[in-house]
């Protein structure tokens, strides 16, 4: 049987992608051993789930138990705070997955609900809600999107062969999961090497292939202006951000007349400076972004150390070759020593692929 938590955390899933900059939250009120009122985080600037749970629960909320993924609010901003919601409405006590990691929160939720003598109970289903709030977390606390390296590679490393050809090198299954990531996050991120390779949409579909009608920011790293007008992602639902380090008035209006967005980021070595591209989307409250390559803008990210955590799906397939391209490129390391080891690493199988998620120290 599920429990109230577990419930929570389900709902507080299902809602992963329609919440931002709100962090996705579930709660769920229960009395007399019965659900009196579920919800979830309602899009800005709809209200917070613990009140969509006490509107559908009533008078009946008075006296009930709220099972919530993360502490209820304190402060006013797009809604007023959910603690003090629950307080007008009689709750008799609320169990808490993990804390606020807003500066603006940060326990003092908690803390005026034990004011107004209503117990609290942390910890069940932490470290569910954590991952369920993993890019709130480093955005809230640092104002930079929470960034995830995701690429597709045979077991010998590679992202296509000697010639370039790259389609498909994972199964359908993996496609299929790798093209629901994209309804999560806020952004793909894509270099310009990749946009001239593969031309991509960069699209969130549904099975028929229909794109949804909320759509990533699509975001193109592109130092020197080369980005067609013609490109396909340019003419699809959603909104196209080219940032760029250097390129002619010209060629800026011409993409600008396409429908892109440009924005100038210049770094000290002639491309775009990566970390003024990130606060440039913490700024417009992008709060996660997934990276789809190619392997000169990973590797850029990974040897600035701005990833935050990789998702590789990996094929049974050998490719071979010599010149075949791998997925992360840049400058890398001169010792094993430094290697990047990725910390809570956990591995999936989807149909014939492996998928292995990992974390980036910090």
């Amino acid at each position: 049987m599920t429990s109230p938590m577990q419930r929570a955390l389900a709902l507080a899933h299902s809602a992963l992608g329609t919440t931002s900059p709100n962090p996705t939250v579930g709660a769920v009120l229960v009395k007399g051993g019965q659900v009196v009122g579920e919800g979830v985080t309602q899009p800005p600037p709809g209200p917070h789930a613990e009140v969509v749970a006490l509107r559908q629960a009533g008078e009946r909320a008075r006296g009930s138990t709220l099972y919530v993924t993360l502490e209820p609010c304190s402060h006013f901003g797009r809604t007023p705070p959910c603690s003090q919601a629950l307080i007008e409405a009689g709750v008799a006590e609320v169990h808490l997955a993990v804390l606020d990691p807003n500066p603006l929160v940060a326990g003092k939720g908690q803390a005026a609900l034990e004011e107004a003598g209503i117990p609290t109970f942390l910890g069940e289903g932490a470290e569910q809600a954590q991952q369920l709030g993993e890019a709130h977390a480093r955005y809230i606390t640092t104002g930079l999107p929470f960034v995830v390296a995701k690429f597709a590679m045979s077991l010998d490393g590679k992202i296509a062969t000697a010639t370039g050809h790259s389609q498909w090198i994972t199964g359908e299954e993996a496609r299929q999961h790798s093209n629901r990531l994209r309804g999560v996050y806020d952004a793909i991120l894509v270099g310009i090497e990749t946009v001239l390779a593969d031309d991509p949409l960069l699209t969130y579909r549904d099975p028929s292939g229909t794109p949804h009608q909320r759509q990533p920011l699509r975001v193109v790293v592109d130092s020197t202006g080369r980005t067609p007008s013609t490109a396909r992602l340019l003419a699809q639902p959603g909104k196209t951000l080219v940032a760029m380090a250097r390129a002619s008035t010209e060629r800026k209006a011409l993409l600008e007349r396409a429908g892109a967005e440009v924005a100038a980021l210049p770094g000290e070595d002639g491309r775009v400076d990566l970390r003024a591209l990130l606060r440039l989307l913490g700024q417009r409250e992008v709060t996660s972004v997934i990276v789809e390559g190619g392997g000169t803008l990973l590797g850029a990210l990974f040897d600035q150390r701005l990833v935050d955590k990789v998702m590789a799906f990996v094929a049974p397939i050998i490719i071979g070759g010599g010149q075949a391209p791998t997925p992360v490129g840049g400058i890398g390391i001169r010792h094993m020593a430094e290697a990047l080891a990725l910390q809570r690493v956990t591995v999936e199988r989807l149909g014939e692929d492996l998928l292995v998620i990992g974390y980036c120290p910090r």
